[in-house]
């Protein structure tokens, strides 16, 4: 029940808890845009009809902008009815949900400002990308032109990479009873044998001076054929101090995708709050007791260089390792699998590996190229930078470090990648940058993670500072370079950020490549294997010249974020790159968004569905891309751990030939994409990117010319027979089958 007539309202709570309630009135059509920046487009009374068209939802360099840095200014006019005050059970406060904006914000309501950045205390130049905006007014307040005209202006600056207001909630509400209120499904699910699945969920009050009583409706469907397999109705009661917890269980059906609708009637207003979520489940098999090589097949280093490699293998503890075939100058650890030293000559190296344990032993090939590239393979890694943004320390890559060489460094799982943070304020007197308090002992670090078996990657800019304003390498490059050396660096993301001050406002071919170059030639001269990681979000089509300047990797897009939106728009659409992927060169889709994620020290579960994360993991292999894992390392769930050591799936991203997979069918919300492989098999996905389940007939003929195909489901590891003619797909919404084709 309401315990008070007055209302105490708090923007922080009102964004956490109000973006669920559905809007009133959209604002998601009839914007127009500006490059630039001028005080008078604020005010109202400005003649915006020069001004073009522009969608809000999306960047503005996927909407003819492309490479647009700076300033840029967004104007909306619209009526706002009084009726929609006349609705609401509260007539207090109205909220502005204007989507995510990258990377700062001011919005003007009819010339005077309302607020900046969603109420994060940072300047418009600083970065605040990852923030929902949500500006409130008291409903009386006078800016407020009701059953009139209003311009609503948003001032964006973008730093670099996509800029603009994009994706998030868009509309005008008025705030009511369910904006106090938190449905939490934040809890993992526990899951227990015969596919019996619980979990806890939360009602609570955002507002002291608030009860409320209700009904939770909890109902489990499948899909894929809309059948209810549970539901149930519980009476709540909860206050800000006194939340209501429940937890319901059930047994699911079978081991597929089901979701779970979470319905909140409140008892006064019948107002109702819903969320939505799919219940992970987990198609890869536990690792066999007999030992299994996994892995890359093959592996670069140039002479002289450093060599580390770390024998994949998995199988009942303890493990013993043997090489065949290594050459005098390497050494192997027979306990730990991790091979080390240097080659003083160029040539190709064919070793034997066998691994062995109580249930007997196992054998593959492995191949060494001594030459001019490495990075033969995508890497597979971590990054920080999706989990602890800014917040990234010593002691959060050291648990990231145990964490991957515990539970994912036997998949071939390698690089324990740094992202901004790191760097002090100032260098020292001669120049040279120094690691923050955060890192006392980079040297010491970069020791720990290599005594693993793995290896570590470091983060900077060509410009005078990085995204998240810390030190660059601007005309330090030679210092920098020798620094990660001496540190034992083995991974660099170079990322443009502040550089577009530095270069040309129109910058040319060149002027793309200049500042990758230089640092290009500084890494040359350590003599130690850096991998070059170029993060420039594909400015000047960087895919046509990263790997003739010496760049392992680039980045061909803008940063990816944990919806179906971001990730699908990215993955789907990296056709027009992929020919120009090849061993030691490859496109980067940026990183992956599995796990508990959030660009900072709060974190929650990727807002992908279960379905969305399959196609996540397989696209970005049969993409032959990097795999950079973004979560926090030392809380991988069951689920994730699952999408991250299945070793057939890993396999297609590690295939030797590195030629990436070309859509070969798109119709009716159905994609298929082909990836050939070394060993003369192909893999398929067949994704559906439609919002509702589906089974597609598919002709064969699309693979190739054979007569007939061996299937199997790699994400299963299940053989499915031999098809002639065509094979028919069942797939979730936004889901997968992942086949292997012989």
């Amino acid at each position: 029940m309401l315990r008070s007539s007055a209302l105490f309202l708090c923007l922080s709570a009102c964004l956490c808890t109000g973006l669920l309630s559905a809007q009133d009135l959209s604002v998601k059509e009839g914007w127009k845009f500006s490059k630039g920046d001028s005080p008078e487009w604020s005010i109202p009374t400005f003649n915006d009809s020069a001004w073009a068209p522009i969608k809000v939802g999306a960047s503005w360099e996927s909407q003819g902008y492309a490479n647009y840095n700076g300033f840029g200014w967004y104007r909306l006019h619209i009526t706002i009815p009084s009726s929609i005050k006349e609705k609401a059970f509260l007539k207090e406060k109205i909220r502005l949900d204007l989507g995510k904006i990258d990377d700062g914000d001011e919005v003007y309501l009819n010339g005077s400002l309302v607020g900046a950045n969603g109420g994060r205390p940072v300047g418009i130049r600083a970065g605040a990308w990852d923030l929902q905006r949500s500006y409130l007014l008291s409903l009386n307040d006078p800016r407020i032109r009701w059953d009139k005209e209003n311009v609503l202006a948003v001032r964006v600056y973008d730093s670099g990479g996509d800029g603009g207001m994009y994706d998030g909630q868009y509309g005008i509400s008025v705030m009511d009873v369910t904006d106090f209120i938190s449905l939490n499904t934040e809890n993992a699910f526990n899951f227990a044998a015969g596919r019996q699945v619980s979990k806890k969920v939360v009602l609570q009050s955002s507002s002291e001076k608030y009860d409320f009583s209700g009904k939770l409706n909890i109902r489990v469907t499948d899909p894929v054929t809309g059948a209810v397999v549970f539901k149930q109705t519980i009476g709540t009661d909860f206050a800000h101090d006194r939340p209501f917890e429940y937890t319901w269980k059930t047994t699911l059906p079978e081991t597929r995708s089901y979701q779970v609708l979470y319905n909140f009637e409140e008892g006064r207003t019948h107002k109702q709050l819903s969320v939505t979520e799919g219940i992970p489940y987990i198609l890869t098999p536990a690792p066999s007791a007999a030992p299994r090589i996994n892995g890359a097949e093959i592996a670069g280093v140039r002479p002289g260089a450093p060599f580390l490699y770390k024998i994949a293998a998995t199988g009942a503890k303890p493990l013993s390792y043997e090489v065949t075939g290594l050459p005098a100058s390497l050494r192997l650890d027979r306990q730990t699998g991790i091979i080390s030293g240097s080659l003083a000559q160029k040539g190709s190296i064919k070793l034997r590996l066998t691994v062995r344990n109580s249930t007997g032993a196992a054998t593959g090939n492995f191949t060494i190229l001594c030459g001019d590239k490495i990075g033969l393979t995508p890497a597979l890694g971590w990054n920080s930078w999706n989990c602890w943004g800014l917040s990234v320390s010593d002691e959060k890559v050291r648990a990231s470090a145990k964490a991957m060489a515990d539970r994912l460094a036997d998949h071939g799982w390698t690089y324990i990648n740094i992202d901004d943070g790191w760097e002090a304020e100032k260098r020292d007197a001669q120049g040279l940058i120094l690691a923050n308090n955060k890192f006392p002992d980079m040297k010491g670090l970069t020791d720990y993670v290599h005594s693993l078996g793995l290896k570590m990657g470091i983060y900077s800019s060509p410009g005078s500072t990085t995204c998240g304003g810390y030190l660059g390498s601007w005309q330090h490059e030679d210092q920098d370079a020798a620094t990660y050396a001496r540190w034992g660096i083995d991974y660099l993301k170079y990322d443009w950020c502040s550089y577009s001050s530095i270069a040309p406002a129109q910058p040319d071919l060149e002027d793309y490549k200049k500042p990758y170059v230089v640092m290009r030639q500084s890494l040359d001269r350590t003599g130690r294997d850096i991998l070059y990681s170029l993060c420039q979000y594909g400015m000047g089509d960087v895919w046509k010249w990263g790997g003739e300047i010496g760049a392992n990797c680039w980045r061909t897009t803008g940063d990816i974020t944990d919806t179906w939106g971001s990730m699908s728009g990215i993955g789907f659409h990296q056709d027009k790159p992929a020919p120009y992927t090849e061993p030691g060169h490859f496109n980067d889709p940026d990183m992956l968004v599995v796990g508990k994620v959030g660009w900072g020290p709060s974190l929650h579960d990727s807002r992908l569905s279960p379905d969305e994360q399959y196609t996540h993991i397989s696209l970005w292999s049969l993409l032959s891309a990097p795999l950079l894992i973004g979560c926090d390392m030392s809380r991988l769930d069951d689920f994730t751990l699952g999408l991250l050591t299945n070793d057939e799936v890993l396999a297609i991203d590690q295939d030797a030939l590195a030629k990436p997979a070309a859509r070969v069918w798109d119709k009716e919300e159905v994609q298929v994409w082909v990836k050939e492989l070394s060993g003369g098999s192909k893999a398929i996905g067949i994704f559906n990117l439609g919002d509702h389940a589906v089974k597609r007939a598919l002709p064969l003929s699309m693979i190739g010319k054979a007569a007939q195909w061996k299937l199997r489901d790699c994400w299963r590891q299940k053989e499915l027979g031999v098809f002639k003619g065509s094979f028919t797909a069942d797939l979730p919404a936004h889901g997968v089958l992942l086949l292997n084709a012989k």
